[in-house]
């Protein structure tokens, strides 16, 4: 039996991570999504046989699930039939070139999208983000520029290892800073990437929060990232150079 069937939910489930079962008899491509999705703080356990990932559903509740339309042991859209209509979890299913019956049937049967097989990442990602919005910063690696460290998943900042406390606001707004660094983004940009898509706060509301985020990350003695003013245009963030450790010899 598989072991996670043995294992009780609260050994599995780390606080705040997303939980993706993923059904495929292929041996290298399921666990190579999950092996590729564990990088962006996806918690993923593939099961080779649809009767082993129900077991385990009813006792773990998994966010989500990838189906494979190839599967032998069950008809791939009886197995989203139960995930879905029975244990109410959002089901994907990977498809290749000839699985369109598969795929009509599966969606049918409430699957949530389908996705190509081979997997792709960066296809999958946006769905589970979707799925289960709040866990969206979860699914974003870590960014390190010079001594400027960001953890998306547990909204940790670091500057040349001393933590930086921020706001959300000002967090998302260092975050799209350090995801565009060195390049110049427009007033705009900014209000629609951190408020939610809306450009409706004032231009004003933009600048007090910069203003604080610049306060937040001083220090003395300490290389500063810089969040430059480009007049007409929007701002420019030049990262901090990593600190050289100290060539004092002590007495």
């Amino acid at each position: 039996m598989n072991s996670v069937v043995e294992n009780t939910k609260g050994d599995y489930r780390t606080e705040g991570r997303f939980l993706l079962f993923v059904v495929d008899e292929d041996k290298v491509a399921g666990p190579e999504l999950v092996t590729e999705l564990s990088a962006l703080r996806v918690q993923g356990r593939y099961f080779p046989h649809a009767a082993e990932a129900l077991l385990a559903a009813g006792a773990l509740q998994p966010d989500a699930a990838v189906v494979s339309a190839g599967l032998t042991t069950m008809a791939s859209t009886e197995l989203v039939r139960l995930l879905v209509g029975q244990a109410g979890i959002p089901t994907l299913v990977g498809v290749g070139d000839d699985d369109g019956s598969v795929a009509v049937g599966a969606l049918r049967a409430g699957a949530t999208a389908c996705v190509r097989r081979p997997y792709r990442v960066d296809e999958v990602v946006p769905i589970l983000r979707g799925i289960r919005p709040e866990t969206a910063g979860s699914l974003d690696p870590p960014v390190e520029l010079g001594g400027l460290r960001m953890e998306p998943a547990t909204y940790e900042v670091t500057l040349h290892g001393r933590p930086v406390s921020l706001p959300l606001k000002e967090f998302r707004l260092l975050y799209f800073f350090m995801t565009h660094a060195d390049r110049t983004v427009s007033r705009e940009q900014l209000l629609s990437a951190v408020w939610d898509g809306s450009t409706g706060e004032s231009s004003n509301t933009l600048t007090v929060h910069i203003k604080r985020l610049r306060k937040r990350l001083e220090a003395e003695g300490e290389p500063q990232p810089l969040i430059i003013t480009v007049r007409g245009l929007g701002y420019r963030f030049t990262p901090p150079e990593q600190m050289e450790p100290s060539s004092t010899t002590p007495l």
